[in-house]
């Protein structure tokens, strides 16, 4: 370190020049490292890819990320620091497979700096065997961005390379929300502060389910970031978030560690509910194609199309891996152009292909599915969409059975459905019930039924008495999503009645979840603190205001014995049991084999 001499006395450096002098001897000798946190699909249980992060030195004043960027731009030393954050970042990146995506993170000032050009990073890439397509650039607002149409011009040359872009730190401030405006990413990564504790935060809750509703309609992928407790990560799995990022999941290390297979187990059980509990996803429209090796010459894949005049179109696979698209008449339009033929003719096909079409898992809800292939380029707007299982080839879809698809689920759904909630009426419910005992396997039934509704309508009009009703429907279902099981029904027999099928472990749990949600809420709907109430003769009795009474039956018969009419009569008996005691209570009945 050395000192200044000013006259006789020698004076120490300050601490910022001691600091700067740090950043300087750390940036020339490369003293930082890259460790690498798993970013996890909630749609498949597989790992998407990672986010590179920087680490200074442990024995330094920049052990820390933040202190380390957040002084390196005071001292106009971000780009030099960024530049070898990124070299290191690919350098120990070690992707499973070639449809994992790194993400390197990018300060905003950085995108339009005259210094910043992708020719260094693709260099990088091309060394580690990796492309621009397995990278995307994580925008983090170390300031806001000035210059939008610059930026939107900058990044746009990127992604015209393969490159994808992320906005970080979404809801945290309107910066964010104006950069996903006017940039249009591939992905959003919501802050943690809407995060944390959202499974007992409606307001965090609403807001990040009006991102996955932007997102789907925008075709953006959502990556919900900072997670560290399992009841989070159960909630956002089934509001339909598509990745997940925490430590929870897997905390930063130079070689992540592989991810709990409980984790995974638990993803599984609780993943998204479509549409009135059915599941409809677009693995069911997935239909063959031909397939061809991504270094098939364009003459076989042409030869295919001449000889089978209703193909459309054809995948391009890497193993069993899709990694592009080839339509049948653009593939000719370009050989018949001027030179296409003896330019083309002997190339391999991915020399043809769309490397950038529209793939899918197939658990995907099919609606989602829609608005990801509207929002593509109109050029591209009815290509085929593919499906892929767990990764791997699975079958294609077109945008006509697609639509057609939807407009016979939404008549079927109309038919059968109660105006006010939306859930399967009378029809549905039979005819799961009767599936249910047809299989023979182990579930129960849980029947709600409000009491004192008929006092509540009175006191506060039919529109309080409705949204009541909603709220019901909402508490069911929300307890359903995080204690049941993806195939689990919920369904409104009408008026305040309301019924659950699960084959969820813990019947009875279920029940007091279900009480819990209910009683914790309701007392938002009435304006004053509610010490009794009105029977349906009009008697007074003393009572919190509404309650709920549940009748679980429990079919552990595996020998078909127990008929519809047995769980009604018992449902009928218990009702009245559970209706006879104070307060939010269930009672229940065991149906077992006859030994």
């Amino acid at each position: 370190m050395n000192n200044r001499i000013i006259g006789e006395t020698i004076e120490a450096p300050s601490v910022h020049e001691r600091l700067s002098e740090e950043l300087a001897a750390i940036i020339e000798e490369q003293r930082i490292n890259a460790v690498y946190q798993p970013i996890l699909s909630l749609l498949d249980g597989q790992i998407f890819g990672f986010e590179a992060l920087t680490r200074g030195p442990s024995d330094s004043p920049f052990g820390s990320p933040i202190a380390l960027f957040d002084f390196a731009k005071t001292a106009g030393k971000l780009y030099p620091l960024e530049r070898i954050a990124r070299e290191k970042a690919i350098h120990g990146a070690e992707l499973q497979h070639n449809k994992q995506m790194l993400f390197l993170n990018i300060s905003s000032e950085i995108i339009v700096d005259s210094l910043f050009t992708p020719g260094q990073t693709l260099e990088l890439l091309q060394r580690r065997g990796l492309t621009p397509n397995n990278v995307v650039f994580e925008i983090t607002e170390r300031s806001s961005i000035e210059d939008f149409s610059l930026a939107k011009k900058v990044l746009g040359h990127y992604r015209s390379q393969g490159y994808k872009i992320a906005i970080d730190d979404a809801g945290a401030g309107y910066s964010s929300l104006q950069a996903i405006a006017e940039l249009q990413p591939d992905f959003i990564k919501i802050d943690r502060s809407l995060i944390s504790n959202i499974h007992n935060d409606k307001v965090k809750e609403y807001i990040v389910e009006t991102f996955v509703t932007f997102t789907q309609k925008m075709n953006i992928s959502l990556i919900a970031e900072g997670i560290e407790e399992l009841d989070e990560l159960l909630l956002l799995t089934r509001m339909g978030v598509h990745y997940a990022q925490g430590f929870l999941i897997g905390k930063p290390a130079a070689k992540p560690a592989p991810i709990d297979r409980k984790l995974l187990d638990s993803i599984e059980k609780h993943r998204m509910r479509y549409p009135n509990n059915a599941m409809w996803t677009i693995g069911h429209l997935a239909a063959p194609i031909r397939q061809f090796q991504k270094n098939v010459r364009i003459s076989e894949a042409a030869s295919f199309f001449n000889e089978n005049e209703a193909a459309a179109g054809a995948v391009v696979v890497d193993g069993d891996i899709p990694v592009g698209l080839v339509i049948r008449d653009r593939l000719f339009q370009q050989l018949a152009g001027q030179y296409g033929f003896s330019l083309f003719w002997r190339k391999p096909i991915h020399h043809a292909m769309d490397a950038n079409p529209l793939i899918v898992d197939e658990m995907l809800p099919v609606e989602e599915v829609s608005q990801m292939a509207m929002s593509r380029d109109k050029s591209n707007l009815y290509d085929l969409v593919i499906i892929t299982r767990h990764g791997k080839m699975a079958g294609v879809a077109s945008i006509r059975s697609i639509l057609e698809y939807i407009t016979n689920i939404r008549m079927e759904s109309a038919r059968f459905s109660n105006p006010l909630t939306g859930l399967p009426g009378n029809t549905p419910i039979h005819r799961e019930l009767s599936r249910r005992l047809a299989a023979a396997k182990p579930f129960c039934v849980i029947y709600a039924d409000l009491d004192y509704f008929k006092w509540f309508n009175d006191t506060y009009g039919f529109q309080k008495g409705d949204q009541l009703i909603q709220y019901t429907a909402d508490v069911i279902q929300h307890t359903i999503s995080v204690c049941g099981n993806p195939l689990d029904f919920v369904g409104h027999i009408g008026g305040d009645d309301f019924i659950a099928i699960s084959s969820a472990e813990g019947p009875e749990q279920l029940c007091r979840e279900m009480l819990r949600r209910f009683d914790q809420g309701v007392h938002t709907m009435y304006e004053e603190e509610i010490v009794t109430v009105l029977d349906r003769d009009g008697n007074r009795v003393e009572s919190p205001g509404v309650t709920v009474s549940l009748s679980l039956v429990v079919c552990e018969c595996q020998d078909g014995s127990i008929t519809l009419e047995d769980v009604s009569s018992m449902a009928a008996t218990l009702k009245k049991k559970a209706k006879a005691q104070k307060g939010s209570v269930y009672s229940s009945h065991y149906f077992r084999n006859r030994e």
